[in-house]
């Protein structure tokens, strides 16, 4: 019985050490712009440091509970719906899943309350609606075989299309809707569950077919949002900004993350319990886990729970206005084109703080037997989006629309997906919607938001679509790595030619075979 925690608690400082390498180099940053470009006061700066301690230990706790708990459900339930062999229960399964996943989804919740157009609610389960329906769309995608990148390319069509008819003021809103809800919780259960449901084939394809329910699951959404924004209009919106805590002690800085800790926990049980009953049902029909497996899925909602309520209460409280505040200065001064580099130099290495990053580099690892490595994930994802940011900076100081950058980015991306193996299709999509995780949504954006404020733009229109950029850049860095790939293939396949596999001793042993 001491073995396991013992076992636990390794892993846990394994995870919590990773964490502070992914958290570290942005919070180096911050300081030095602080100390060098943007002076802020000594308590907003104790307030930041305190978030990213929380940050730390929060995401090495969720990472943890994740593997623990939401991997083995979703891969569990996706080995179930494939032995189904009724597609219509298979598809509600999906549909169920994708809806309370994303209910459960703390992204939402954060970019709900971002827009005043729409209540809260109406906005929260038009998402989840979305993403429902896709998701069962991907289970069937994967019942019937069909080509990712086809299916890929008719839906983003319809999206590209439908966004002519959306308001502008809405456009931005409706991809962001998109990147916020494939964040720390639906991703681990989706992926685990397209590995599920993939495994039971057992095809030359089953691998490559694994990857792409993310990408699929974020497609609903934007459709979705999209159709709602034809009925809501956000022109008479007012965005709320972050307000900043004065401090000025260190009890003061404690006060003010014990004050909201308890609104976090009410909001992360609120997310995890359908899920957790979710489990406890699938349990008690199928029988699937043993003892140990299920206490160790138990511990591990525990290890996910107090890891997001410390995550979310680290990174709204400590980080989100310190972004905010940055943005405004660096836009305030003389010098606001810095917003561009500075940004990208944030991108770069604020990607690696995502929680379900790892997650995602590290499945993608194991699927393709170290073919595709964790580390070459990480570099393709930092250079994605920190050319994402610095598209977000220049649209909040020139006012170009986003249409202008999303359709070409889109249709760059699709175009790609026709000349790639299909396991990098599946993972590109995937990774877009992943990299658009909670540090986007609460840092990034009040980033944007700060500087857009400070230099007089509409908020609605130049500072929201930060995380549709996040979500779209990736896509096109990971496939132009899968042309590498392929072109590699090929130099290697040209130099085995059948001159090659002879021996140089051939005419030597005709010689012998005629004497």
């Amino acid at each position: 019985m001491k073995r396991i925690p013992f076992t636990v608690n390794q892993q846990l400082k394994i995870k919590t050490t990773e964490s502070l390498s992914a958290v570290l180099p942005i919070t180096l940053i911050v300081l030095a712009l602080s100390v060098f470009v943007v002076p802020l006061e000594v308590g907003t700066v104790a307030m930041f440091f305190a978030g990213a301690v929380m940050l730390i230990v929060g995401m090495g706790m969720f990472q943890l509970g994740a593997e623990m708990s939401m991997s083995p459900l979703g891969e569990g339930i996706g080995v179930q719906v494939a032995k189904s062999k009724t597609l219509f229960f298979a598809s509600l399964i999906g549909f169920l899943m994708g809806f309370l996943i994303t209910i459960a989804e703390p992204d939402l919740q954060v970019l709900s309350n971002q827009v005043p157009a729409i209540p809260n609610l109406t906005l929260i389960l038009t998402v989840a609606v979305g993403v429902g329906i896709f998701l069962a769309l991907a289970v069937l995608r994967i019942a019937f075989k069909l080509d990712l990148s086809v299916l890929l390319m008719i839906l983003y069509g319809g999206i590209l299309l439908l966004s002519f008819f959306v308001p502008g003021e809405f456009l931005a809103v409706a991809f962001d809707s998109g990147g916020v809800t494939t964040g720390p919780m639906t991703v681990p259960f989706i992926m685990a569950m397209g590995v599920g449901l993939s495994s039971m084939r057992g095809d030359k394809n089953a691998a490559s077919d694994s990857f792409g329910l993310v990408a699929l699951s974020s497609v609903g959404p934007i459709l979705a949002v999209m159709v709602l924004g034809c009925f809501y209009h956000s022109a008479d919106a007012e965005y709320e900004a972050t307000k900043i805590p004065q401090v000025e002690t260190m009890k003061d800085v404690t006060n003010a993350f014990a004050v909201k800790i308890p609104h976090f926990i009410q909001e992360v049980l609120i997310s995890l319990l359908p899920i957790l009953a979710v489990f406890l049902i699938f349990q008690l029909i199928c029988r699937r886990y043993h003892k140990r497996q299920f206490w160790k899925i138990t511990v591990g909602f525990g290890y996910t729970a107090i890891g997001l309520v410390l995550f979310l209460c680290g990174v709204n409280v400590g980080f989100a206005p310190v972004g905010s505040q940055l943005g405004s200065e660096l836009a305030a001064g003389g010098s606001k084109w810095l917003l561009i580099p500075m940004g990208m130099l944030i991108g770069y290495f604020i990607v690696k703080a995502e929680p379900a990053i790892q997650i995602l580099n590290k499945q993608v690892q194991s699927v393709t037997d170290g073919v595709i490595s964790a580390k070459s994930m990480n570099l393709a994802l930092s250079a994605g989006v920190a050319i994402s940011i610095g598209l977000a900076m220049l649209r909040i100081l020139t006012g170009i629309p986003i249409r202008w950058i999303v359709i070409p980015g889109y249709l760059i991306a699709l175009i790609l997906s026709r000349f790639v193996p299909k396991i990098f299709v599946g993972i590109a999509f995937d990774s877009g919607g992943v990299a658009s995780g909670p540090m986007t949504s609460t840092f990034l954006l009040p980033l944007c938001i700060g500087a857009c404020t400070s230099v007089g733009g509409n908020v609605m229109t130049d500072a929201f679509g930060v995380v549709a950029l996040v979500a779209m850049t990736p896509l096109i860095a990971i496939q132009i790595m899968g042309v590498r790939y392929q072109i590699k293939l090929n130099k290697q396949q040209k130099q085995i030619t059948p001159e090659a596999l002879i021996p140089e001793d051939s005419d030597e042993i005709v010689e012998l075979e005629e004497e």
